[in-house]
């Protein structure tokens, strides 16, 4: 007996599923407001060198002291790292004039003044994160996904050994402790690590939910839970819009993007333990009570629960007692067989190539001619169609193909904006949105497809070492803006090409349309 069929007795799609597919998509919610969060957290206002006040400057405009004091580029716009190390006058009678040599100019001596019409403060503003420190205000993000990156790890592994429910709590918990402590860093550093410990916390969010709602699903609507769990996560990326139009202030934007974490813990009191996960590790009694829970939510007081239960327990234990005598798995288990071993492989390179394009084009909110707030707000919107037709493309053409086109495209409309000349505002935003919705559709049905691929033994470290190997891409994405000094498209190409290749790996993968979720590795081999 599978646990499908058990599922199927006590109903594997009524009232209970519904109950604990909304309570975890409270914190699916509140993911994008954190891993977004670098958009508004480090966005860095129009701004120039501060300059001091001097006894000749008495009688000028603000606009003739800029004027004498900081170089133009050649749109006339003032240049936001240098300054005359002299004030030219002579720029007064004719501001058309260019320097005569360079030597004049040099960079930054006092500061940088901000415009602060759109922010009340940043950590840009707030650490002068800009000219030469540019590089570190980019690194904000890239700290908070290493943490990412080893929190998938170590949540992978856990979850799979203490269970799905006590290791979503910590990580909740824990998020708000350091999520808190972040909104109250007096240095760049503080920031930095609390905001790497705030990753590592939340990945333990991110790597929990679906599988823990998906466990308690049949197979029939299995890609309709993860559509809707899936769906949350754009809800929360317009309300981190909302959220960061209304909050300027970094540090209260934090604490507001933060909060919402303890709603989530007060509703995870109403979710159960996987009884999947518990039935694998021998823990009958409570897999047995939930089984019931589950029964009597769904009207299936008939359920004859003890011969059911106990044969498909006593099979599955007896059978993995057998195979595996006192032991546990680990990582290296996802590489010792050769199906196995592919299939992480090729998974590990397409979750790279979805998570490093999907935030590539979400930290670029001001690269497609729109309002960053609307950007954001919008980008959150094209999700849920993009993944309402993911949902239909899933189930009719398959999950491989769906994942693999999905991927390319997201490559092909990055690099089609790299072609389309500037001028072409609205060209370029619609391209940018179309890619958008590929990028949210791969990443949807990545997270459905790598759960249906693991078997239950090892299906959490599954999706810690392919979360682990998509934070890497997170984590990279947002350096790669740096390489526009060397290229003013390279950005662009590189996102272009990698999502790409990787999606064209997608079609090594196993479909896994309509099949039985594996228990055992020999399952899948």
């Amino acid at each position: 007996m599978k646990f499908e069929d058990l599922l199927l007795e006590i109903g594997g799609f009524g009232r209970f599923q519904i109950l604990i597919l909304f309570i975890l998509c409270l914190p699916r919610i509140n993911l994008p407001m954190h891993f977004l969060l670098h958009n508004f957290l480090a966005a860095t206002p129009s701004h120039h060198c501060a300059i001091p006040h001097q006894e000749a400057f008495v009688n000028l405009t603000m606009e003739e002291v800029l004027l004498i004091s900081i170089p133009r580029e050649p749109d006339g716009t003032f240049r936001s790292c240098e300054m005359f190390s002299q004030p030219q006058f002579h720029l007064l009678l004719n501001s058309s004039l260019q320097p005569e040599n360079n030597s004049i100019i040099q960079h930054c001596q006092h500061g940088w003044v901000y415009d602060d019409s759109q922010f009340t403060s940043t950590i840009s503003t707030q650490w002068d994160l800009v000219c030469e420190q540019r590089g570190l205000n980019q690194a904000t993000a890239t700290f908070f996904f290493i943490g990412v990156t080893m929190g998938a790890v170590v949540f992978g592994y856990l979850s799979d050994r203490f269970g799905r429910k006590a290791m979503l709590l910590l990580s909740l918990v824990c998020s708000v402790i350091f999520g808190m402590l972040s909104a109250a860093s007096i240095s760049y550093s503080m920031l930095a690590i609390l905001r790497t410990l705030t990753g590592v916390a939340l990945s333990g969010v991110s790597l929990i939910v679906l599988p823990l709602g998906m466990e308690w699903v049949d197979i029939q609507h299995r890609t309709f839970s993860g559509i809707l769990t899936s769906i949350f996560w754009s809800i929360g990326n317009m309300l981190l819009a909302m959220v960061a139009y209304l909050v300027r202030e970094w540090h209260w934007l934090l604490v507001a993007v933060t909060g919402p974490c303890l709603l989530s813990i007060v509703c995870l009191w109403w979710v159960p333990e996987s009884a999947r996960w518990l039935i694998a590790n021998g823990k009958v009694k409570q897999a047995h009570r939930h089984l019931l829970r589950c029964a009597r939510m769904n009207g299936r007081k008939d359920f004859a629960e003890d011969v059911p239960l106990t044969t498909y327990t006593q099979r599955i234990v007896l059978q993995w007692q057998h195979k595996k005598p006192g032991g546990s798995y680990s990582y290296i288990s996802l590489f010792r067989t050769p199906v196995l071993r592919k299939i992480s492989l090729c998974s590990g390179a397409v979750w790279f190539g979805v998570a490093f394009s999907y935030y590539g084009m979400s930290m670029n909110l001001t690269g497609f001619g729109l309002n960053m707030y609307l950007s954001q707000f919008v980008f959150g919107v094209i999700e849920i169609p993009a993944k309402m037709i993911m949902y239909v493309v899933m189930n009719r053409a398959g999950r491989r193909q769906s994942q693999a086109w999905a991927l390319i495209l997201t490559g092909l409309c990055i690099g089609a904006n790299v072609i389309i000349p500037k001028p072409f505002t609205s060209l370029r935003s619609v391209v940018a949105i179309m890619g958008k919705g590929f990028s949210e559709a791969a990443f949807t049905a990545v997270f459905l497809y790598t759960s249906e691929l693991y078997p239950t033994v090892l299906r959490q470290n599954g999706m810690g070492y392919t979360s682990f190997v998509a934070r890497l891409g997170g984590a990279l994405a947002p350096l790669v803006f740096l390489l526009d000094e060397v290229w003013r498209s390279l950005p662009e190409v590189t996102y272009c090409g990698v999502a790409v290749c990787c999606g064209s790996v997608a079609f090594l993968l196993p479909e896994t349309l309509n099949a039985h979720l594996p228990e055992g590795i020999e399952d899948v081999e």
